[in-house]
């Protein structure tokens, strides 16, 4: 069963930034694409974005620009840089290896995620 660890989460100021890590195990890692998601409070949780296996990547509107991924296959690890933080980024983070197409998640077993605070 695959194994996901997501660190980095913390309390940040608006406009400040934030570097997540996901370290992943018990998968072919550099096979998958990886997505990054998150879900706030009463929402549903929904898709950051994903890095493909080759390295291409694609974001959500709401964070383009502001967000990079990317990945380093000798760790099995992949990163979610988040600059210019706003209060609607406030939400638990995770990641999951991903469908290169549409980006849904594709093991039903998460990480514990990781928590990022946007707050003044």
């Amino acid at each position: 069963q695959v194994q996901l660890v997501e660190s980095g989460g913390g309390l940040v100021q608006p406009g400040g930034s934030l570097r997540l890590s996901c370290a992943a195990s018990r998968i072919i890692f550099k096979s998958y694409a990886m997505g990054w998601y998150r879900q706030a409070p009463g929402k549903q949780r929904e898709l950051v974005g994903i890095i493909s296996s080759s390295g291409i990547t694609r974001y959500a509107d709401s964070v383009k620009g502001r967000f990079t991924i990317s990945r380093d296959n000798a760790k099995n690890t992949v990163y979610l840089q988040m600059n210019s933080l706003n209060v609607e980024d406030t939400a638990a983070y995770y990641c999951n290896a991903a469908t290169p197409g549409g980006g849904s998640p594709l093991f039903s077993s998460w990480g514990q995620g990781t928590q990022v605070t946007v707050s003044s």
